[in-house]
Order: C-alpha cells, then structure tokens, then sequence
C-alpha cells in the first residue's frame, strides 16, 4: 500500500518502523475489509468511512486511537496489558509485546459499535 509506506518512510527508526509495518500487516490480514487511510498526519483505519482504530508514533511508544468509548470498553484490560492510558489513547512501547488478542477486541467492538455509525467520529 502505497500511501501506508509514505507514512512509515517518516519514522526516522528503522526499527519503529518495521513494527508499526507488522502491526498494520497484521490489521490487514487480520481485518481485510478495514481501509488503510493517513489523515492529520496519522495512520488510521476506517470502515465505510468511519474511524476505526488510528496510530501515532513517538519517540518512546505509539500511542493507539481506538476513541475514547473504546478507551472506556478497555480500560481495565489495557491496564492489566501493562500500557499506559490517557481518555482517548493507550500507549505501548517499542520494546513492549503488543497484545494483538486484546487489540483484535478493540477493533472489533469499534466495528460493531459503529456498524450503523454515519459520521467519522461518534457523536
């Protein structure tokens, strides 16, 4: 994908960049009807045009957008995963194990809960 690797090529981190890649490989795969979009300068992903799950990367973590009702769904479990949590991201470091069960459930409540959402953002 094309506008995914003009994304990535920005991380200056080799080693950032080869596992956000694997992570949205595995989104991919994992959920191929999801739509690969950066937008605001961020990796996002959309289905039939609404927000998803969005992505960030600094110089520490990356911090994952999944809104804050899907912040609220997860709290306890993102806490329990070890990452650390504001109201609308979770945050997990380079060196951290990604929790790719928990993350699927993220994904999904997000799909469900929006299945009939008409608007990017909830309201």
């Amino acid at each position: 994908m094309k506008e995914m690797e003009e994304y990535l090529s920005t991380i200056e981190n080799e080693e950032h960049r080869k596992r956000l890649r694997q992570i949205f490989a595995w989104i991919t795969r994992t959920f191929p009807d999801l739509e690969y979009k950066t937008m605001w300068k961020q990796p996002m992903f959309l289905e039939h045009k609404t927000f998803i799950i969005g992505f960030s990367a600094s110089k520490n973590h990356f911090p994952i957008y999944p809104e804050t009702k899907g912040m609220e769904e997860f709290s306890n479990e993102i806490r329990e995963a070890g990452y650390t949590q504001s109201k609308n991201l979770f945050r997990i470091g380079w060196e951290d194990t990604v929790n790719f069960p928990l993350l699927e459930k993220i994904i999904n409540f997000n799909r469900i809960d929006k299945a009939e959402c008409s608007t990017f953002w909830r309201k």
